[in-house]
């Protein structure tokens, strides 16, 4: 773990801008990773000076050879990243627009007739592309229920729902709202064993930052990811698709190879910007590993992550020092219950006798920063059958601290107590 090595947390966290500081309102604990994390220091450097160069890619110099090297080694580290030697790797608007292109491909490249699948447990940037794209293609959409009380859809629940006519099928590694994950390799692999040629496309965006990726391993077609997310910045997200999905039709520029998914100019600062995450990845994986090779870093530095926030789980839900955790304080809901195991850097909650939109501004007084989710497009999938029209987000990441879980566990103590 993280903070068992003398130094490493607070070198962790001096690689992060405004770690404890708004530089709009001041100090604050900072529980909002979920709607994007924190910002490298060296991605904000490497913006800057992308953002500077006046070149273009393709031309017969110093300066755009320079660019274009910065997007051959960012989509190297993106492979290494994901631990995808085949397929493709690029660059889209975002998170979700990637994922609806990816999802596009798919529908209208597979067999035709046949169905979809998806779950209720996706965020809408795939449950919407799903949905979408089952309509387009006149296909029936077959909906897998997630479970309201633990906030996850199972592999059970996939079982039940498979047939071998499934041409394009779903699965989100994350739910940004329950915080809990899904055994993306075990629901592959059983939907490959009913349906071997659905392709299958996963959302990583929310997981991405808070464990290993590997596609290789996990048997699928296409994985997203938004960086702004894990450590990046906004305007930009990545995809992985894999060659079976390459080699179906696809909007491209004519001439540019079928092996093409970028769409026009593209941002060599967004390619150099990941490569500062994966550096930063690489070099928290050699705080835990020896080896030499560097993907066997990165999937060391995704399991001290793993490790440090379960750490940072326990202290929310049970406790630190003579405080109480979440799950032990009266008039709190929890969205998912109280499961530690498989939750990854969530947890949602309600707050009996407080409206949810004060109850985030009289934390935000007490320089803690979190969420409202509403029961609406984004989030009404969960909330809705719970009967919550809202709930408070905490997320928090590997940099945060038992001593910001202390002062975020003392300001619900003093929120019950004015409830009170």
């Amino acid at each position: 773990m993280i903070t068992d090595k003398p130094g490493l947390i607070e070198a962790v966290r001096d690689r992060f801008a405004h770690i404890d500081t708004c530089p709009f309102e001041g100090p604050r604990v900072f529980f909002e990773n979920a709607g994007g994390a924190l910002r490298l220091k060296s991605v904000v450097e490497t913006s800057a000076l992308y953002a500077s160069y006046p070149d273009n890619q393709g031309r017969p110099n110093i300066a755009s050879q320079t660019l274009m090297g910065a997007i051959d080694k960012g989509k190297a580290d993106m492979r290494q990243f994901l631990n995808a030697p085949t397929g493709q790797v690029f660059v889209g608007e975002s998170g979700t627009e990637v994922l609806f292109r990816l999802v596009r491909t798919a529908a209208v490249g597979a067999q035709a007739g046949g169905t979809m699948l998806r779950s209720t447990l996706e965020h809408p940037a795939l449950g919407s592309s799903m949905t979408h794209w089952a309509g387009v293609t006149g296909r029936e959409l077959i909906e897998v229920a997630h479970d309201d009380a633990t906030g996850v859809v199972s592999v059970e629940a996939y079982k039940a729902a498979l047939r071998p006519d499934i041409r394009v099928a779903s699965i989100i590694h994350t739910s940004p709202v329950t915080g809990m994950a899904t055994d993306v390799d075990a629901i592959a692999a059983a939907i490959r064993k009913v349906a071997p040629e659905a392709f299958i496309i996963v959302d990583g965006i929310q997981h991405a930052c808070h464990g290993p990726v590997d596609v290789s391993r996990a048997g699928i077609d296409a994985y997203a990811l938004s960086p702004y997310k894990m450590f990046s910045r906004h305007g930009y997200g990545v995809g992985w698709a894999s060659d079976r999905l390459t080699a179906l039709s696809h909007e491209q520029i004519i001439g540019n190879g079928p092996t093409s998914w970028e769409l026009g100019t593209r941002d060599a600062g967004a390619y150099a910007t990941f490569s500062d995450v994966v550096a930063y990845f690489d070099w928290l994986g050699g705080q835990f590993s020896t080896s030499t090779d560097r993907r066997e870093r990165l999937e060391a530095a995704g399991a001290a992550i793993h490790a440090e926030e379960a750490k940072l789980l326990g202290w929310l839900m049970s406790g630190t020092g003579n405080l109480r955790g979440l799950a032990e304080m009266p008039g709190v809901t929890l969205v998912g219950g109280a499961a530690l195991e498989g939750r990854e850097g969530v947890v949602s909650l309600r707050l009996d006798g407080w409206d949810t939109l004060k109850l985030v501004e009289f934390l935000g007084a007490r320089g803690i920063r979190v969420h409202i989710r509403k029961a609406d497009q984004y989030s009404g999938n969960v909330l809705t059958p719970l009967g919550m029209p809202d709930c408070v987000r905490i997320s928090f990441c590997h940099y945060n601290t038992e001593a910001e879980v202390a002062k975020l566990l003392s300001a619900m103590e003093e929120a019950i107590s004015a409830r009170g």
